[in-house]
């Protein structure tokens, strides 16, 4: 397929009458519940060779555990930036009296508050367990104020809560309360093979309990779309709307979750991406247990070793690493499992617990079934000689502790959007006031109340769910740090750093 032509697309589908969002390469740069029952696993073999193949049972039995997700995102009033090109030739000598609006400094950069238009998108989700817990992408749920699930019959309509949802797999966890729900059976995706039939059930283009058929083309597929990617691709016919859906095999087991598709034009003229069940487990199974996924890291950037040698060669260097499979460690990461197993920059994984890799992504599936403390055997060649290690996986703070979700209380402070007359007073916009601080993180760091807290890891914070976000995006960086920066009620300026260590 063309590169300049190709699209990688998340396929939530618009609702009626809603704005369609597609998002290409180029553009993408909770709360722990009760354990429901483990879900069902089922052995996969493959079906006799030369047989005929009835695609009938497993369609039957999947449609009833694939359900239709509404996404709703509510109207609501945002500030935004805007660049007015004759703010420094002239200036507005009666102070906006004439509505140009208060300037935010050099270059004419000022801001206005607009009513965000309410926006509905749909997608689809898979029945895991019969007490109402639901498997789906992240993209399909992330920023909806109201989720809404309603059953393959349609009959039925849930309101339905975000257990948990994780960005790096764009896998989420969301439950409805209802029982006896039809939950699918769940086969072990590594089992499947290129070459066999799978069948994608979901909610294409508005078109409710939907069933395309195809192989299964491709295992351990990255796209360079999310943080941790090993695809099965499929040619089976996937659109937007069938993100979140099942892909099952001949006897209707779930082998993967619909996710992307790669295609000239953002419709099915390509091939569909299902994130595997073995990954999902895991990651179901950590965000009941702790609310977010424990990611393993092995430490260590680099790319396949076809890849570098092709990259190498074309810019005239003749490499030889005495294979062409395998992974290419270009950079070892400080305090990582590699580094602490002695491995070095120009050394070249070529298997995993024994699984001989070639890919990335075939690493990655590995990875992501694991949990930090884990250990993993390698082999790699280093100046082309065999070499067998042990690694302890670690997590990205570089030790082998759960990261446990992080959310505002562990800062031990209250916090209210500043006033109008605050704004007027200071000559600022926005801010969060620190309104009594009890303890916790901001008395450590020293922050006091009615300091006005402006920025924090470069985001401005304007509501506190802005607030909220970035502890949880900082608790899961290695530094678990905030970089606070605002104004004190005297106008002068201040910062603050404050450290999120788990204890």
């Amino acid at each position: 397929m063309n590169e300049n032509m190709k699209k990688i697309v998340n396929v939530a589908t618009p609702a009626v009458c809603a704005v369609a969002l597609i998002l290409s390469v180029a553009a993408i740069t909770k709360t722990n519940a009760a354990t429901a029952p483990a879900p069902i696993v089922a052995s996969t073999t493959a079906a006799p060779a030369g047989q005929p193949v009835d695609l009938t049972y497993a369609a039957e039995k999947a449609l009833p555990s694939v359900v239709y997700i509404k996404s709703v995102q509510n109207s609501k009033v945002q500030t935004v930036e805007y660049s007015d090109p004759f703010e420094d030739f002239f200036s507005d000598p009666f102070g906006g009296f004439f509505g140009r609006g208060q300037s935010q400094g050099n270059g004419g950069r000022r801001q206005r508050q607009v009513q965000t238009p309410k926006r509905a998108a749909a997608g689809s989700g898979v029945i895991i367990s019969a007490d109402g817990y639901i498997v789906t992408n992240n993209h399909v749920v992330d920023g909806a104020d109201e989720l809404t699930v309603s059953l393959n019959e349609g009959s039925k309509e849930y309101s339905a809560r975000v257990i948990g949802a994780d960005k790096t797999t764009d896998l989420a966890l969301i439950k409805i309360d209802a029982k006896n729900l039809p939950a699918i059976t769940i086969a072990n995706s590594d089992n499947v093979k290129v070459g066999e039939w799978v069948l994608a059930v979901g909610n294409p283009l508005g078109l409710n309990n939907t069933v395309t058929a195809g192989i299964i083309s491709a295992k351990a597929r990255t796209l360079g779309a999310n943080g941790v990617e090993s695809f099965i691709q499929t040619d089976a016919a996937i659109n937007q709307g069938n993100s979140g859906g099942a892909l099952v095999n001949t006897r209707g087991e779930l082998v993967g979750i619909n996710a992307m598709l790669a295609s000239p034009t953002g419709s099915n003229i390509g091939y569909g991406f299902a994130i595997p069940t073995a990954i999902m487990n895991k990651v179901v199974d950590d965000l009941k247990q702790y609310g977010n996924v424990q990611r393993a890291m092995i430490g260590i950037q680099g790319s396949d070793v076809k890849s570098y040698v092709d990259n190498q060669k074309d810019n005239g260097k003749d490499i030889d690493l005495g294979t062409m499979e395998g992974i290419y460690i270009a950079k070892v990461v400080e305090d990582g499992a590699a580094e602490s197993a002695g491995l070095k920059e120009g050394d070249v994984i070529t298997s995993i617990e024994s699984k001989k890799v070639t890919s990335f992504g075939e690493l990655q599936g590995v990875l992501a079934k694991k949990r930090p403390g884990d250990k993993v055997s390698i082999t790699y060649l280093r100046d082309k000689k065999s070499r067998n290690a042990t690694l302890t996986l670690k997590n990205e703070q570089g030790n082998t502790k759960v990261v446990k979700n992080a959310d505002t209380d562990v800062l031990g402070a209250d916090f209210r959007p500043i006033t109008d007359a605050q704004k007027k007073q200071l000559e600022i916009n926005y801010g969060l006031e620190v309104i009594k601080v009890n303890g916790g993180k901001m008395k450590e760091a020293g922050v006091p109340k009615g300091f006005i807290i402006q920025r924090v890891n470069d985001e401005p914070m304007r509501t506190f769910d802005d607030l909220q976000n970035v502890v949880k995006e900082a608790n899961n960086s290695k530094d678990q740090m905030l970089v606070i920066r605002g104004i004190f009620p005297t106008g002068k300026k201040g910062g603050f750093v404050v450290y999120l260590q788990n204890e």
